[in-house]
């Protein structure tokens, strides 16, 4: 990348206005933005989601969601951490915004990240402790599906998927599970 040009879409230091570059900084390590005027390195890091799996009358919740990426496919409750909020808070709070439940963190069910993507999601498995299902802001439609009756070829991401088959493979071992 030439002088102030990224594949990142920032061209410009945060700190003092000065272009950025890329520069390999370390060996082995990927190149850096670095300021050419202060020095400021502008890491590119990823993006924390969480979520949460939980159950009502048995089934799975699952939005469908009403933005995108991946506009009318269906997930979990799921969205960012805010800077400074903890990730269960953050994805009890999402859970609350998306479908209108107030869940319990049970446990962590486990971390996805792939290679390409800028989004780190820590999904946890929840208890329901209050609220109606319903639709919130960012979905077309809620619903509570059996475990044997999940939309697989309608999912949003390839995280969605994973981590459904392992909450089916640790709650609801006898469901079959597709490929």
């Amino acid at each position: 990348m030439g002088q102030g040009a990224s594949a990142s879409g920032f061209t410009f230091c945060p700190k003092c206005g000065h272009a950025l570059e890329s520069r390999a900084l370390k060996a082995g390590e990927p190149p850096r933005l670095v300021c050419t005027a202060c020095s400021f390195i502008f890491y590119m890091d990823p993006k924390v989601a969480a979520g949460t799996i939980c159950v009502v009358d048995g089934g799975i919740v699952l939005l469908r969601r009403a933005i995108d990426p991946e506009w009318g496919k269906w997930a979990f409750p799921g969205g960012f951490v805010d800077r400074g909020e903890s990730v269960q808070d953050a994805a009890v709070r999402e859970t609350l915004e998306e479908v209108h439940l107030r869940v319990s963190v049970t446990g962590i069910l486990d971390v996805y990240s792939y290679t390409g993507t800028d989004t780190v999601l820590v999904v946890y498995s929840a208890d329901v402790v209050g609220g109606e299902l319903a639709t919130g802001e960012e979905a077309e439609d809620v619903k509570a599906f059996p475990p044997e009756q999940i939309p697989w070829d309608d999912l949003a991401f390839e995280s969605t998927r994973a981590a459904l088959k392992d909450y089916l493979h640790r709650f609801f071992p006898r469901v079959r599970v597709p490929r």
